[in-house]
This record gives C-alpha cells, structure tokens and sequence, in this order.
C-alpha cells in the first residue's frame, strides 16, 4: 500500500510502498477515505514545533475511514462500516493517565506514549492504517455525509472535551478565548451545538468575529479587543448581557497570560475556567478572589473516550452545523503541497483534506 512517509525533521514526505498490516486481537485494519492537515503541520514536520515522534512514519491526526479486516476478537465492527479513526490512543494498562496517552501519527511525549507510538506507528497519511479496535468509533447513518467534511471532527472533539469538562449546559453563556482560530472557531460551533444561550468571542481581528457572526448569528457575541484592559473587560460583560458560566480558553501558543487570566476573573461565582491552549507561562490568580467565588479552574488535556460517539450524534441530529466548512482536497501524491496549503489556509471552518 502507498504511504506518504516522514523520514526526518526539515526533508519533505516521501511516497512510498509499505506492507500492509495484518490485525490481530484488539485490532482493525482502515482504509482511509479522508484525513485532515493541521494548519500547523509545517511547523511539525519542519521540527519548528518539536513534537516527539518516531521516525520513520506516515503522519497524520485522525481520519474518516471505512473498515476494511477485523482481528478475530471483533463482535460489532463490520467490513466496510464507515468509522472515525479516533487518534488518541490510550494505553490500555493506564487509560487514566492522559499524559500516558498518545496521538496516533501525530506526538507522543514521554516512554509510554512512545512504546504506543513504536506499534501504532503510521497515521493516516496512507491507503491504509491500524488502529486499536476500540479507536474505531462507528459512524452509522452517516454515510450521505461527505467524508472530507466529517474530518472536521478532529478539531472539532478537542474543543468538546473541554466544554464536557466545564458540564456546559443549555442556555448558559460561554467564553472562548482563541475564538477565531482554527480550534477556537471549532469551539464556538460545538457550544452553540451544545445549546449555550450565547458564545462570547474576544478578539483583535475584527474581520475573523465578522466570520464568526455571519456563519451563526447573534448568538456569537464579538468583542473587539484593544490595548485598554479596562475597557476590555467592559466590553465582555457588556457582549455577555449576564453571569458567564464558563470560559474555555483554546489559545495557540503564547506567553501572554493577559487574555486567560482576564477570561478566569470573568466567571461567575461558581463558574468554571477550562485550559486547553498553549499558553506557556504561569498565569497570576488572585487567590482570595478564586477562593472567595468558589472559581474552578481545571486543565483538560483532548477529550473522554466516549466523546466522538456523542459529538456524532450533534451532527445526526443536525445540531452541529457542516455547512460553514471551506474545504481543499488533494490526493495522496500531493502531500506536500496540501501541507504547504494548510500553513497558508489555516484560519477557522478551513480545512485542508487528504484522500488517499
């Protein structure tokens, strides 16, 4: 089978024939039908971002996929079912530990992780890949639904697991901070799925909250940031016309704790802050202040296993709105410039897909 095959940081994919994998117990073997580019795939692939991986490998982060052999211990799965390759393989000695956890084709920190990486090797930049059995999560009824557009799912299950965290409800009112980025406008569609009264959206690009407005109305409440802190912090109470429930701070990388301690002091007494970004910097909190509002304030790291079965059923439901993606395919023999068009087309509700 045809692979497109990272040798080492800085040199661009090869195409290559590899042997195709033969599942065992725990196991399945997908033909991939659509896998999505990380606008920030340059930078990992360049070595810029240092992700851990183990080279060689056919990269990749999730995939749309159909089944193509089982292992004998397979009960449900069927071949030719259409599945979600779920890319956050959990170490089945230690599902608990998140950190112990790996990203399929994509980063594995730390021993554990890495002695997963060494087996579950290759991602879905390929014809076909193996996954642990439960990865494949079945994708029933789904299949009138264009392939290309369900690899949204990737981005959009990391944002999920965060709003899960936060025991979002309906009706309630959320801060995404990071919301016109590629995860953060991920994370406004899946709260305003989840039934949130109204998304505020911070921001300093007033032409990416315009995006965000004209795709889903006035639930999205932008808030144009500026250099006055004060004001700043007028203009969100103002946008969220009541408490905030939760903020879910999706920033990219960043030292600047600004917006996320700002987004912390936001929440109503008994709220919840959510970190999930990039932010790499200790942020300063009030303690008396957190104390004194019985403030919760959690990490999350991706999503619970059970998460991509219910965000499926968001979009079933047509809850969760596929309309608003711009997407660019290539095919397998393009990789290299489908990942020089996702560094280039990285913004929010664009993806970049490939169809091996």
């Amino acid at each position: 089978m045809k692979a497109a095959i990272l040798k080492a940081f800085g040199q661009p994919l090869l195409l290559e024939d590899i042997p195709e994998p033969v599942p065992s117990a725990g196991e399945v073997l997908i033909r991939v039908l659509a896998a999505p580019v990380g606008w920030y795939a340059q930078e990992v692939f360049s070595g810029e971002r240092p992700y851990p991986l183990v080279l060689p490998l056919a990269p990749g982060c999730g995939a749309i996929g159909v089944v193509e052999k089982t292992g004998p211990d397979t009960t449900r799965l069927q071949p030719g079912q259409l599945v979600f390759c779920d890319p956050m393989v959990r170490p089945r000695d230690d599902s608990t530990t998140p950190a112990n956890s790996m990203l399929q084709g994509w980063i594995a920190r730390g021993e554990g992780p890495q002695k997963l990486q060494t087996y579950f090797r290759n991602g879905p930049f390929a014809e076909k890949m193996l996954i642990p059995l439960e990865n494949a999560v079945p994708l029933d009824h789904m299949d009138d639904i264009d392939p290309v557009k369900l690899t949204w799912l990737v981005a959009l299950l990391v944002p999920y697991g965060g709003l899960l965290a936060a025991n979002v409800q309906p009706g309630q009112t959320v801060i995404v901070n990071g919301a016109t980025g590629y995860f953060g406008g991920a994370a406004v569609a899946v709260a305003l799925a989840m039934g949130v009264e109204r998304v505020v959206a911070p921001g300093r690009n007033k032409d990416r909250l315009d995006i965000l407005v004209n795709h889903f109305g006035e639930r999205v409440r932008p808030v144009l940031l500026s250099d006055n802190e004060a004001s700043n912090r007028q203009r969100i109470a103002q946008a969220a016309e009541g408490p905030i429930d939760c903020m879910l701070d999706i920033l990219g990388q960043t030292q600047d704790t600004g917006p996320t301690r700002r987004g912390i002091l936001a929440v109503r007494p008994n709220g919840t802050a959510v970190l999930m970004g990039g932010v790499n910097a200790d942020i300063e909190i009030p303690y008396w202040y957190v104390m004194h509002n019985n403030i919760v304030i959690r990490g999350q790291y991706m999503y619970p296993q059970h998460a991509p079965s219910l965000l499926a059923g968001l979009i079933r439901a047509g809850l969760l709105r596929l309309d608003v993606l711009s997407t660019r395919v290539f095919p397998l023999e393009e990789v290299n410039q489908a990942i020089q068009y996702a560094h280039d087309h990285g913004g929010a509700f664009q993806l970049t897909v490939l169809t091996p």
